[in-house]
């Protein structure tokens, strides 16, 4: 069985002065490799085709037989690692609690431990007739969390 510290060490030595990150790897009993990689800009298909080349060039198939995939973090699909969370800042995003709430809001801001998310509020200010929507910031960290996503919009 391929290992994936091996195929992980493939595509760091890849990525070396390139602006790329790694979002994943997986690597199945049956030797199926999925490679994940992300960019602030988006993943250029080039590149993907480079890197499954790199990576099929540093394993030997004559050795064990292997199905590879590599591809981009899917637009729409849940944040693996931080930099998503740092590519994403002043993007709306949908989070879910690991208590139940979705929530959506604009990624304010994000480090290593948590992030901020301004979400939309009614709220009724004292003497007025009708509540207005004000802006919040929440903080939430890492592990209080399902998932956090990028919101597509159309409009």
């Amino acid at each position: 069985m391929i290992e994936k510290k091996t195929v992980c060490q493939i595509v760091e030595e890849w990525l070396k002065g390139k602006d790329y990150f790694l979002v994943e790897v997986t690597v199945s009993p049956d030797d199926k490799i999925v490679v994940e990689i992300d960019h602030a800009e988006g993943v250029w298909i080039e590149d993907c085709v480079e890197l499954s080349r790199f990576i099929e060039s540093k394993l030997n198939r004559e050795e064990e037989d292997y199905e590879l995939e590599v591809g981009s973090a899917g637009i729409g699909q849940p944040f693996k690692v931080v930099q998503q969370y740092y590519n994403h800042i002043d993007r709306e995003v949908e989070v879910l609690t690991k208590d139940g709430r979705k929530l959506t809001g604009v990624l304010k801001d994000a480090d290593e431990d948590k992030f901020v998310v301004a979400v939309p509020k009614k709220v009724k200010a004292e003497g007025a007739k009708r509540p207005k929507i004000v802006e919040e910031d929440e903080t939430f960290r890492y592990d209080d969390v399902k998932y956090t996503k990028y919101l597509i919009s159309f409009k």
